[in-house]
């Protein structure tokens, strides 16, 4: 009889598992949960699951942030959104911290648990660059954007209208 491991669970080399699938290279092995808890994406069918797309940050990203799709010489680059330059407005946001030129899992939609002291309710892109805030900034030039509601002081349901530049 084979042994369990400490959690009280078989091995994954035991039961033929992995935590995620490499297409017809995983056939016949049973999907597993990963260290969060969670089903991997990479067994779900193309279409199903967050909408995200990979893209080179051109600068520095923190967990959370709010970020700008822009163009660098006709090549798409991410960077923090901000509230106090027109053009610089929320078009996704991202989970993990990622460092200037490395790839950015951008989500479009879906929950941003990568933030911090929010206030449930509406939540407006902020001045400080790759931030929400439950205050619309009013400065002339500013941008006023709804990003979407915070549920709790570390969620909030991204859902982006379009920004309003004030006069």
């Amino acid at each position: 009889m084979p042994a369990l491991n400490a959690n009280g669970v078989l091995d994954a080399t035991i039961v033929n598992s992995t935590v995620a699938s490499l297409g017809a290279g995983s056939s016949g092995k049973l999907p597993a949960l990963d260290a969060s808890g969670r089903l991997d994406q990479s067994f779900l069918p193309t279409g199903i699951g967050a909408d995200t797309a990979s893209i080179q940050a051109s600068e520095a990203l923190a967990a959370g942030d709010y970020i700008n799709i822009w163009s660098s010489s006709g090549s798409a680059r991410v960077r923090k959104a901000d509230a106090t330059a027109a053009g610089k407005e929320a078009h996704g946001f991202v989970l993990a911290a990622v460092a200037s030129g490395a790839n950015a899992t951008v989500y479009f939609e879906g929950t941003n648990t990568g933030v911090s002291s929010q206030t449930p309710g509406p939540v407006f892109l902020a001045t400080t660059a790759g931030a929400g805030t439950s205050t619309p900034p009013t400065g002339s030039g500013n941008v006023q954007q709804v990003l979407g509601f915070a549920v709790s002081a570390t969620a909030v349901n991204f859902q982006s209208e379009p920004p309003v530049v004030l006069v």
